[in-house]
């Protein structure tokens, strides 16, 4: 796998800038509503890609069964993974929406046993109850704010979110006639993503006032726009076509780290024992769960 120099760069790429990204909406929807935060988000993305693609002369109708398949895909990883993490941050930090979305992996991994993806095996069931011990770890000092209604919300959203993610990533990888022009099928999920998602900003917002909305949080929804969405969704799909659904989501536990950190440098979240205790596990947990021999070599 490390022999592929483009591979590796996409890898890279994707680490980092959903690291970050965790950050960018928690600034995002400090002034923004979330539905707004994710719909412009992904609106402008797909501006953007349509900008590419007009300069390209690669633009084209991509015919009616794999337009289903994008708009399957970007319901299930735009508007509800990424939409329930815009709005679930709203009301956690970017930290613990982190921690709590590095379940995902564990998640793709029972789900591609299922598909018959890969075998089970008892390094993965073991991987999985490590992992899953880790998440019982963050809640442990503070199972009494599940009884706060918008914290209970937010952690609801997550999960909403990680099973939104982890179906969208084994069924794009199922997918047996997709095109490979990763832009031209990102255009149009990211153009249904944000349309659907700027109507629900106007109709699940509680105020809507323009005037108040920061330069701070607009730059970041842009940040996300360009980074988050144009550049790390390419480098996830392009990924994804040349390895497992289980190899790629070992990335979930660097995102985890990188928005922990980011997190405590720049917002001055907290960072205790419990935390790093948590992600400790979380790390093994999804490390044991993917780790195969010679999963690092070419194929």
């Amino acid at each position: 796998m490390f022999k592929d120099p483009k591979l590796v760069f996409a890898i890279i790429t994707v680490a980092l800038v959903w690291g970050t990204t965790f950050l960018g909406i928690r600034v995002a929807v400090e002034t923004i509503p979330p539905w707004f935060v994710a719909g412009i988000r992904q609106f402008l993305a797909g501006i953007i890609l349509l900008i590419i693609l007009l300069f390209s002369k690669k633009l084209k109708w991509i015919g009616w069964k794999n337009f289903r398949n994008q708009i399957i895909l970007a319901s299930l990883m735009l508007v509800v993974a990424n939409g329930m993490t815009t709005v679930a941050e709203k009301s956690l930090t970017s930290s613990l929406a982190s921690l709590i979305s590095s379940t995902s992996p564990l998640l793709v991994f029972i789900l591609s046993i299922i598909f018959s993806m890969q075998k089970f095996s008892i390094r993965g069931l073991i991987g999985v109850l490590i992992g899953f011990s880790g998440i019982l770890l963050i809640f442990k000092d503070g199972l009494e704010d599940l009884l706060n209604l918008e914290y209970r919300l937010g952690i609801i959203f997550m999960f909403i979110a990680i099973f939104g993610w982890a179906f969208g990533t084994v069924f794009s990888k199922k997918m047996n006639h997709q095109p490979q022009n990763i832009s031209l099928n990102l255009f149009y999920q990211f153009s249904f993503a944000g349309i659907v998602q700027i109507i629900f900003g106007f109709l699940f917002s509680d105020q809507i006032n323009f005037g108040m909305w920061s330069y701070k949080s607009i730059f970041a929804t842009v940040y996300l726009a360009i980074f988050g969405s144009v550049i790390a969704f390419f480098a996830f799909h392009f990924a994804l076509k040349k390895i497992t659904p289980t190899q790629i989501s070992i990335l979930s536990y660097v995102n985890t780290i990188i928005a922990i950190f980011l997190g405590w440098l720049i917002l001055s979240e907290p960072i205790s024992l419990t935390f790093i205790m948590a992600t400790v596990l979380i790390i093994c947990g999804v490390f044991i769960t993917n780790y195969k021999p010679g999963m690092f070599k070419k194929a």
